[in-house]
């Protein structure tokens, strides 16, 4: 890891300030966890915000947390300490046996470890005293979210810029939602970063791969059909969608009200 503090320049910066301003990500006296994985995408958010931090007009504390899967027994937490320590932040991480938790509840793997990375980020936060996590989704994974939710679910979303969490009190913010994940890897490269490689057994082997793949697919044979998804992914006054499917009680009452009118003009005869 090098000594030197990647210095990260105000023209990178101008889709990270967008998001914070556009979205109102900052108020006074935020106090902001960084979900650091150790990977391009956390490691870049992690260096943009110490850059901000230095001019924000509006301030705010700046810290990292780890959760280590346990994916290996080498967990490179020196590594992370000492990226962290080149922007003067702190650094935190727990163990959380994934595999384990897995084992126990069954179902996707990807969603067990998705939802113990949440709870302990978020408990970890409200232990420490923060009141915000940042974590580093890009705008393709705002997309492939948005498609692998229509094309498995029948459900039109994606995760949101800003999410209160009303259970634990933290507010999730996503600052690098206006990035491409291409840009990520030139800024990364640029930078001199060294992310760490995903431990993950599945990594590379999810659906979320091949959502990714498919997308890719399909905009050699659509080259605007990533702009279209992301901009079907913003509420727009040009929406023409069905009303929400209603309740079987709703419908039994309406079939109920409309065949009551034929009865009722037969009687009037």
């Amino acid at each position: 890891m090098s000594k030197n503090k990647p210095f990260v320049p105000a023209e990178d910066l101008s889709k990270l300030w967008r998001a914070i301003i556009e979205f109102d990500m900052l108020q006074p006296g935020d106090r902001i966890l960084v979900g650091l994985s150790g990977g391009k995408d956390s490691m870049l958010l992690t260096a943009m915000l110490a850059e901000i931090k230095k001019y924000s007009p509006i301030p705010f504390d700046l810290a990292c947390y780890t959760v280590n899967g346990m994916f290996s027994p080498d967990f490179p937490r020196q590594r992370l300490q000492e990226f962290c320590a080149q922007y003067g932040l702190e650094h935190y991480s727990d163990d959380v046996d994934v595999m384990a938790a897995h084992a126990r509840k069954g179902g996707s793997p990807c969603f067990t470890c998705a939802y113990f990375r949440r709870a302990a980020t978020n408990r970890r936060a409200q232990e420490l005293g923060f009141n915000k996590v940042a974590l580093a989704h890009h705008n393709d994974d705002a997309v492939e979210t948005f498609f692998m939710n229509l094309v498995t679910s029948g459900q039109l979303r994606t995760f949101l810029p800003v999410t209160p969490l009303s259970r634990s009190g933290i507010t999730v913010l996503r600052p690098l939602l206006y990035y491409r994940e291409s840009e990520i890897r030139r800024l990364v490269a640029k930078l001199n970063l060294e992310p760490i490689k995903n431990p993950c057994p599945y990594d590379g082997h999810t659906m979320r791969q091949d959502i990714k793949e498919h997308i890719a697919q399909l905009d050699g044979r659509y080259p605007e059909i990533y702009e279209h998804l992301a901009a079907a992914m913003r509420c727009s006054q040009q929406q023409e969608l069905w009303p929400a499917k209603p309740e079987a009680k709703e419908l039994i009452g309406k079939f109920r009200a409309f065949w009551q009118r034929k009865k009722t003009q037969e009687a009037t005869k």
